[in-house]
């Protein structure tokens, strides 16, 4: 059998690794294995090398797989946990590079959980999945040729965004292609519940990476024509009529258990201008209309809508607030889970559009959970957004933040998706295109973390699914950007 494969592993203590490199040596298809790892491991089996790496995941990382990768093929496994191949897997993997010429190769796999097997799918690559935590799984099969080539576009030097960078380098002139087989077997040490994972990329902690992400990814935008130069539509505020100046929006659904605190929190705004609480009561039944209604008989601020239509999701709910002619000139979200921190958040937030001119305004929030009490990691600033790039960074990240408010008549004209995730993330990716979006960075409300959440425990089939629609999501929009940057080009 041909000896056309060059594999590269990181290696942390003496043990762990060697079972992975018997596993790849007795395919018969692999040439040379490269441990990688800042000290040299005590012992290096036959058909081995060492190469010194003090940072596996940093450009000089990658520059020293270029160097060493000489055989047709190269696989990188980025976990210093025992692999175990399914059978044939490694000649499966060949055989689709040789029928797809992909530049990179990537599977389903299985994931050992306390010592429990689960399956996990991954999802298709697209032009719009630049998210820089895209689930490739662990073992990334590329030809050669196109780690070169990729290796060859780098112009920045990363400490933590090198795989990230190579990545994007390698999809701008080829295929990523995923085999939906479950072809081996890693283990995974993160248990945690997709809830809680999904605030990783905002940790402090992180910030060093999330810096060097965005500057991959801004880079990137720039060589496909996707970037946008900061400049925006100017808005006009005074153009159109509204009885009132603001309209906050809670759609619901089988709530009862948090609805009450919502509607409190905001009947006890305090504001210099006349306001209403949209509230879209999607036919629950669990005793949240009669909650409503209870509130509605007491207060002329409340305007309750149960829809005509059965086939309304959370998008479809906004959309119908929005049309109704009781919309305020602003459109202010509030979950239905949670609440305003204070008095004086629906005034800070209509400041803001005046003040920054924006037909978008996105807040900062607290995680706490149903006690009110705040739980790790505590306030989401999203502070990653800066004014000149944000609208590009927006997407490599999954989500703006909240609270989201919006100019009406933009929102309007654009609506909201008809989904129930993803919808306020396509909206303010699609308003980003021609219009700045302004930032409060003190929290505004209180983020509820409870059981009940709609994003609290998601399976992977779910969590597929909604990262399957934002990648979308974020095709259209980068298709729709650089048909934008043509016809300036063109003008």
């Amino acid at each position: 059998m041909e000896k056309i494969i060059s594999c590269f592993i990181p290696v942390e203590g003496n043990e762990d690794f060697t079972t992975t490199v018997n596993q790849l040596l007795d395919t018969g298809l692999v040439e040379k294995i490269f441990l990688l790892s800042a000290e040299k491991p005590c012992i290096i089996p036959e058909n081995c090398e060492w190469i010194e790496c003090k940072n596996f995941y940093s450009t000089g990382a990658i520059k020293f797989i270029g160097n060493n990768a000489r055989s047709k093929y190269s696989l990188i496994y980025t976990k210093t946990s025992p692999l175990q191949l399914g059978a044939y897997s490694l000649e499966r993997f060949v055989n689709i590079a040789e029928d797809t010429r992909a530049g990179l190769v990537y599977s389903d796999y299985y994931e050992k959980k306390n010592g429990e097997l689960h399956p996990h799918p991954v999802i298709d690559y697209q032009e719009g999945s630049l998210r820089d935590d895209f689930n490739f799984g662990s073992v990334l099969f590329y030809t050669t040729e196109a780690l070169k080539n990729g290796i060859a576009k780098f112009s920045h030097e990363f400490n933590f965004a090198g795989f990230y960078d190579l990545r994007l380098k390698v999809s701008q002139t080829c295929q990523l292609f995923r085999i939906p087989e479950f072809l081996y077997t890693e283990t995974e040490l993160d248990t945690r519940k997709s809830g809680e994972k999904q605030f990783d990329y905002v940790d402090p902690k992180n910030r060093e990476v999330q810096i060097e992400m965005e500057k991959a990814c801004t880079q990137h935008l720039k060589e496909t024509g996707g970037y946008l130069n900061p400049e925006f539509d100017k808005i006009e505020f005074d153009k159109d009529n509204f009885e009132l100046e603001a309209s906050v929006v809670i759609p619901v659904r089988n709530r009862v258990r948090t609805i009450e605190d919502a509607i409190k929190s905001v009947l006890m705004q305090k504001t210099r201008f006349k306001f209403n609480l949209i509230i879209v009561n999607n036919h629950s039944t669990d005793g949240t209309g009669e909650i409503i209604e209870k509130y509605a008989v007491k207060s002329d601020l409340i305007v309750h809508i149960i829809p005509e239509r059965h086939d309304l999701c959370i998008g479809g709910c906004w959309t119908a607030a929005v049309m109704d002619t009781r919309c305020g000139r602003f459109a202010v979200q509030l979950d239905s889970d949670d609440l305003y921190i204070d008095e004086n958040t629906l005034q800070k937030t209509v400041d803001a559009f005046y003040e920054q001119q924006c037909a978008m305004v996105v807040g900062s929030y607290k995680i706490v959970n149903i006690d009110l009490e705040t739980i790790p990691p505590g306030i989401i600033d999203h502070r990653e957004w800066t004014p000149d790039n944000g609208r590009n960074n927006a997407l490599r990240i999954n989500g703006l933040g909240a609270p989201r408010a919006f100019y009406t008549p933009v929102l309007r004209r654009i609506k909201v998706p008809n989904v129930s995730y993803g919808e306020d993330y396509a909206a303010g990716l699609a308003i980003s295109r021609n219009y700045q979006i302004g930032r409060i960075y003190e929290p505004l409300y209180l983020c509820r973390r409870w059981d009940g959440n709609s994003d609290a425990a998601v399976d992977i089939v779910k969590q597929n699914a909604y990262n399957t629609y934002k990648d979308r999501i974020r095709s259209i929009e980068l298709a729709a950007r650089k048909i934008k940057n043509k016809q300036t080009t063109i003008l």
